[in-house]
């Protein structure tokens, strides 16, 4: 008789136990599974629609599941962006009762995209260096907690639109660890190495297959994440000498932190021997700043460059109310419910699964200001936003969860989903792209 099935769970998710954990997963049904572009993976991955939600089904060892299973729930109380675990499932036994692999179950990100969804028939120059440039800072906030991926790449990674930019997070942490201490130079070198060595094969792999801009160099775009990761490494970590008649130079680092999207929870200040000059050192570092506030403004929770952007636009409409004695969350309240809150509800209800409420009210406002520029006038909102609606986003694939239709057999061909967002077979897309010209974090220093 087959021994009974074990599930290690974070929550409860009953549907769960409803899957045909008795067959191997490249057995499962179509009617079962739902087809998403994925990254290239040494397991068997599948998904699963449960519920409101999608699932992804690892098939693994018992050991190296239980153990990703817990790195991933010890990521995410570190505030980590990864994906969510959700079960591991151990004791599978098929019919006849052999032993099958164990499982690991994660949550599929909502609004994300893998690597390989990001281009249609090429791969843009701008767009392969801004994923290097969300993975490298991503490699940063890991480096920082003491986390050593030991395979690093982008196939490894999913990716968000976050107002012109992308935000990246960690799907496979099967060969990472957690140390208590920072981590030595070495093995931060080291994991860099992998990422250089893993991005140049995965961008070769495209340009073998005709899907990458010819003026694209895999191996110059890999390198890009040293260049990139060492800036803002030593932006975060390195001591600054300050002479005493400029110590207005401390809350400038501060800001220039605050600037990349960290917090500083502490400063290390002492004065030298000579007592002319102060040596300033960030202890805390802490992710987030931007998305931090106006999550406590109002209620909003969104990704750090989209956060930067809507309170962009909270503060100039704060400048705008002329009501006396209105603290900063009054005036929040205002912008929210007068601004934000009607963009948001003027997107009809069939394409609210195209892209995050956040990232379409940020594409309302680059679109607005194209409007301006074309027209030589000040557009009213509302009339960009019906605009935007009619031109732009109809057009758009949906980013919600990017369901390819159903197929048989893994060898045929995965429809994917542009760069831009638009599908092959779309209407053609307005001419104008929105988004925003690459910017290196330099800019932001």
């Amino acid at each position: 008789m087959p021994s009974a099935l074990s599930i290690t769970a974070a929550s409860v998710e009953p549907e769960i136990l409803s899957l045909p954990w008795q067959l191997p997963l490249l057995d499962w049904p179509d009617d079962v599974t739902t087809s998403l572009p994925k990254g290239i993976s040494r397991h068997i991955v599948r998904f699963v629609q449960l519920g409101e939600h999608v699932i992804a089904i690892k098939e693994t060892t018992p050991e190296l599941a239980a153990a990703e299973y817990e790195m991933l729930r010890d990521l995410r109380r570190l505030k980590v962006p990864c994906v969510k675990p959700i079960a591991v499932i151990t004791n599978r036994r098929d019919t006849e009762d052999n032993e099958l692999p164990a499982a690991l179950v994660t949550r599929h990100l909502k609004y994300s995209i893998p690597f390989r969804g990001l281009y249609s028939t090429t791969l843009r120059p701008d767009t392969a260096k801004r994923l290097v440039d969300a993975l490298a800072l991503l490699l940063v906030r890991l480096h920082t907690i003491g986390f050593f991926w030991g395979d690093v790449s982008l196939s490894n990674t999913l990716f968000r639109r976050d107002a012109g930019s992308f935000a990246a997070y960690l799907v496979d942490a099967e060969t990472g660890r957690l140390y208590p201490q920072s981590l030595t130079d070495g093995q931060r070198a080291h994991d860099l190495d992998i990422a250089r060595i893993n991005i140049a094969g995965e961008l070769m792999d495209l340009h073998a297959g005709g899907r990458i801009d010819p003026t694209i160099d895999p191996v110059d775009v890999a390198d890009r994440i040293l260049q990139v990761y060492d800036g803002l490494w030593h932006e975060l970590n390195d001591p600054e000498l300050v002479d005493e008649k400029e110590l207005w130079r401390i809350n400038k680092r501060v800001e220039r932190l605050n600037t990349l999207g960290f917090d500083i929870g502490e400063l290390d200040i002492q004065t030298t021997d000579t007592g002319t000059t102060v040596r300033i050192q960030p202890k805390v570092v802490d992710a987030g700043h931007h998305a931090r506030r106006l999550l406590r403004l109002t209620g909003l929770d969104t990704q750090e460059n989209q956060a930067r952007r809507l309170l962009n636009d909270l503060d100039r409409y704060s400048a705008t109310v002329q009501i006396p004695d209105l603290d900063d969350e009054m005036k929040a309240h205002l912008w929210l419910t007068r601004v934000y809150e009607p963009v948001i509800r003027s997107v009809p209800a069939e394409y609210e699964s195209k892209l995050e409420p956040a990232e379409v009210f940020h594409q309302v406002l680059e679109h607005r200001w194209y409007m301006c520029e074309e027209q030589n006038r000040d557009v009213p909102l509302n009339e960009a936003v019906r605009d935007y609606v009619e031109n732009v986003l109809k057009y758009r694939r949906d980013e919600d969860v990017i369901v390819l239709p159903p197929t048989s057999s893994i060898t045929l061909p995965i429809d994917v989903v542009g760069e831009d967002g638009f599908g092959w077979g779309d209407p053609e897309p307005p001419p104008r792209a929105l988004d925003e010209p690459e910017r290196d974090w330099r800019d932001l220093v």
